[in-house]
């Protein structure tokens, strides 16, 4: 009888040491599910990046900025995500070697959602440059193609009249006719994009009070509604479609000690506003900078 007690005792204290077997295990089979979505995810999609983040935080039970952080996964300020995670108190107890295939699985997750935000930048900017190309086509068919200006940035397409004969005269809103002819010119395009536009008035940076208006503000707003509402009751774009900012002088094209520059920034800019993700039209003026540098060395 009293062996049989030892015996049962003896094993009871073996159940009680070997235990922390399951915890490691079950910290492996983590591991390995998480290699296997991060596999799995190959067509990029960031919610579900997303989900997997929260998921993970919640199995471990931390709530570090990797695992809790902002959506966006590289908004961590002089770290990247891969960086965090090595400093994590989650992975701290894993040996140097699993560590490091974390690091290097989240590494590559990284850079396939930044290739993926790029890829949509590049396919926005040539969408946009095919705008681009039909609204020039459409000016020079009247003589018009050195009244505007045209630019990709983080908005979108930007077409700014700058022309000193298309331009307001001082101190007034009112289009010249030859300014009436190039909103009307580029109205036809723009109402068969499906995209919003934003009217952008500008003054120059003169330091002389408007003669009829109370601010700069106050005439910058009023030649954006001018040509607001000539997009719209002329070249019927439909309303829902049009909206307007005003900036003053705040917002020069050119740096306004340049000789001529007031003529240019004194303007009215149409924007085609890009509607994909913010961090993917970020990248718009480095990719339109790009392939304007690549076609200009073809």
């Amino acid at each position: 009888m009293a062996s049989r007690r030892r015996r049962r005792g003896h094993e009871e204290e073996h159940e009680n040491h070997e235990r922390w077997l399951v915890t490691y295990a079950d910290m492996l089979t983590l591991l390995m599910v998480l290699f296997i979505v991060m596999f799995a995810m190959s067509s990029v999609d960031e919610k579900k990046y997303n989900a997997l983040r929260s998921g993970l935080a919640d199995g471990f039970g931390q709530q570090s900025s990797f695992m809790k952080g902002s959506d966006a996964l590289l908004d961590g300020e002089g770290e990247t995500v891969a960086e965090e995670l090595v400093s994590d108190k989650a992975f701290q107890g894993l040996p140097a070697d699993q560590k490091a295939q974390v690091v290097a699985a989240v590494q590559g997750q990284e850079r396939v959602l930044q290739r993926a935000k790029y890829t949509e930048a590049e396919t926005e900017v040539k969408r946009l440059e095919k705008i681009r190309a039909r609204l020039e086509s459409a000016l020079a068919k009247h003589g018009l193609q050195d009244d505007v200006r045209t630019t990709i940035d983080d908005r979108g397409l930007v077409v700014s009249l700058v022309s000193k004969h298309v331009v307001f005269r001082a101190d007034v809103a009112v289009l010249s006719p030859r300014g009436q002819l190039v909103v009307d010119t580029l109205a036809p395009v723009l109402r068969d994009v499906p995209d919003p536009l934003r009217i952008d008035g500008h003054t120059n940076q003169v330091k002389v009070h408007p003669k009829y208006y109370a601010t700069d503000w106050d005439l910058s707003a009023a030649r954006a509604v001018t040509v607001l509402r000539r997009m719209n009751e002329v070249g019927h774009i439909p309303q829902d479609r049009l909206s307007m900012s005003a900036f003053g002088h705040e917002r020069p094209l050119e740096d306004p000690s340049r000789p001529g520059s007031q003529q240019v920034n004194k303007r009215v800019d149409i924007v085609v506003l890009s509607g994909i993700p913010s961090e993917s039209r970020e990248l718009l003026d480095d990719v339109a900078r790009s392939r304007s540098g690549t076609e200009g060395e073809s």
